[in-house]
């Protein structure tokens, strides 16, 4: 089996994300408590948690929550979801099943770095970078002239991570055009949908219009409840979905029962969630306008499309490297450098730097950042 490369976003938040005073780069809305959670359940759903045994779950997840899952998308049903232990338990196993030492893959670049890894580990892969000219959108002839003969994936992720930007609707489907003529797969990770301004337009689910679409979710992002470590995948294909369930015996075997409970209360909830956690992204991001308004020698800042995250461009001299780690060593402010999110596919912005506005709080770290950067231009 290949070994894997050290993964450089989770190195980075194992030594950083629990000390940082000020974490300010987080891609998750604001998470609640077991309490809060339960008093949107209604009498029986809080017995059934309260009363639950603790054995074994079903390898596909629960087929009530799988149910209630379904009712995400207009087209698929419980049989054609698969829960996982977590969003990256779904990413392995769909690149597995997937793929072979024969195959090639396409992905986006920059990205959560899985997206990349795994299928290189397993065959070639063509990265297709977004183009921060074009509001970080996707160049669909770019992706037709990386197609081969052997191409079977193609990845994408919108709202994008990090920079926010969801691809316009006429560009989603003249891609899903591009894959169906080719007959490839295109895993959606589709984990910060529901999430942004109010008033964000969202892209379909791609399991809803595409046949060889794998639409991934997770509890963690857009409904704020990482700690659930509930994911899964909705797909058309059946024959995929055996695949990874077959896989997953590999991996987590089954899921977390009480979580599988939680998640169901929750998704059951999911307008009241969505509601609360676009409404903290409403009061923040304003705010970051206002900070980057005040340093625009430094800064060049594009409001995201949607997500809780942006990716602005950094412009001191020392670089964002030296900028992100003055900042966590002498004000306690975390960020993410871009670098983190470099490829091996291809050149990715190396003067940029991930922040989030999602959690509650933020004015807080906003003044220490404008005191900080007032000490740097003194």
């Amino acid at each position: 089996m290949t070994m894997l490369p050290d993964f450089k976003l989770e190195t980075h938040f194992s030594k950083w994300e629990f000390k940082a005073k000020y974490h300010m780069t987080a891609s998750d809305a604001e998470s609640m408590s077991i309490r809060d959670l339960l008093a949107m359940a209604t009498p029986d759903e809080r017995e059934s948690f309260e009363n639950m045994w603790l054995g074994y779950t079903e390898t596909f997840g629960a087929p009530e929550l799988r149910e209630t899952i379904s009712t995400l998308y207009e087209k698929r049903n419980t049989d054609e979801i698969l829960c996982f232990a977590g969003a990256s338990e779904g990413i392995f196993a769909a690149n597995s099943v997937i793929l072979d030492k024969d195959s090639h893959a396409i992905v986006v670049t920059p990205n959560y770095q899985s997206h990349e890894t795994l299928p290189l580990a397993i065959c070639q892969a063509t990265g297709v970078p977004l183009d921060a000219n074009d509001g970080w959108s996707l160049d669909i002839d770019r992706v037709a002239d990386a197609i081969r003969p052997n191409t079977k994936l193609v990845t994408i992720n919108f709202p994008h991570n990090p920079t926010g930007t969801i691809l316009p609707p006429d560009r989603y489907q003249a891609l899903i055009e591009l894959c169906r003529r080719h007959g490839i797969y295109i895993l959606h990770d589709e984990i910060f949908h529901g999430l942004g301004p109010s008033g964000t337009q969202h892209l379909p689910y791609i399991a809803d219009v595409y046949e060889r679409g794998l639409s991934l979710n997770v509890m963690s992002k857009a409904y704020g409840l990482p700690g659930l470590r509930i994911g899964w995948i909705a797909c058309a294909d059946k024959d995929i979905i055996s695949k990874m369930e077959r896989m997953k015996h590999y991996l987590s075997i089954c899921n977390s029962g009480p979580s599988e409970k939680l998640t169901q209360i929750a998704l059951r909830n999911r307008d009241k969630l969505l509601a609360r956690n676009c409404g903290i992204v409403d009061e923040n991001l304003p705010k970051w306008g206002v900070f980057f308004a005040s340093y625009p020698d430094l800064f060049d800042w594009q409001s995201p499309d949607g997500s809780c995250m942006g990716f602005p461009q950094y412009k001191g001299a020392e670089g964002v490297e030296q900028f992100c780690r003055t900042l966590i060593e002498e004000s306690g402010i975390l960020f993410l450098p871009s670098t983190i999110y470099s490829s091996e596919l291809g050149d990715t912005p190396t003067d940029r730097f991930r922040l989030g506005f999602g959690h509650k709080g933020l004015e807080e770290g906003l003044t220490v950042l404008d005191a900080h950067m007032k000490r740097y231009l003194s």
